[in-house]
């Protein structure tokens, strides 16, 4: 049995690299994704007459794939504010850049 302090530890850290690293973010967004389609075939198709005998067990099901999906939701709007912040910050960056520029020719020039 893992010890629960080590498990914390591994969820905090993988949460930490999802939300500085892009590329971890949008691979577990596209694997998250597709996972949820697949779940959601084999729900549909061939767990369907079974999941109808167990009433608590087709909820159960259908909440797990509804949660996972709204997991992937948010973490697509986290990744789209993350982009829109370093746009602005770029933006930012080359206007500053800019004047910089600006001054030091007007400098020159006198």
């Amino acid at each position: 049995m893992r010890h629960p302090a080590g498990v914390l530890r591994f969820i905090i850290h993988f949460t930490r690299g999802l939300i500085r690293e892009q590329r971890a973010r949008r691979s577990v967004m596209f694997f998250g994704m597709i996972g949820t389609l697949v779940w959601l075939f084999i729900g549909a198709t061939f767990l369907d007459a079974p999941l109808r005998e167990r009433p608590f067990l087709f909820v159960l099901y259908w909440l797990a794939c509804a949660w996972v999906t709204l997991l992937v939701v948010l973490l697509a709007l986290f990744d789209l504010l993350m982009v829109r912040a370093a746009a602005r910050r770029e933006r930012r960056r080359l206007a500053q850049e800019m004047l910089k520029t600006q001054n030091s020719r007007d400098e020159d020039a006198r």
